[in-house]
């Protein structure tokens, strides 16, 4: 019975150790992606007034819809690139957020007699 307690015991301190672990990593991870939004939506915003500015002083309507369409084109492109960083940032995040009870299922885990 003690046997059976102390397992059981070990097996509580794994899981604790592995949520808090898991908890630090999704911490970063959101920080991670946090910091990558904000940066992207500076960025994107110093563009799309950078683009007014040169449309603000296009002096045809070619001009202006030259303009306008590399600024699309431009922000279509940056769009996707974003959408791939943030789509490998959050296939990070859940990686490493399971990582630690990879651990705990492995070392717990005993096939069942039949």
């Amino acid at each position: 019975m003690m046997q059976q307690f102390d397992a059981l015991q070990k097996f509580s301190k794994d899981n604790v150790d592995a949520a808090l672990k898991t908890f630090g990593a999704v911490s970063k991870g959101a920080q991670a992606i946090a910091v990558e939004t904000a940066d992207y939506a500076k960025k994107a915003f110093e563009e799309t007034t950078a683009t007014l500015e040169k449309l603000v002083g296009a002096r045809t309507l070619d001009k202006a819809f030259e303009i306008q369409s590399d600024y699309v084109k431009s922000a279509y492109e940056n769009f996707v690139v974003q959408s791939t960083k943030i789509g490998e940032l959050y296939a990070n995040l859940a990686k490493e957020a399971l990582k630690p009870f990879e651990g705990v299922v492995a070392t717990n885990a005993k096939p069942v007699a039949k």
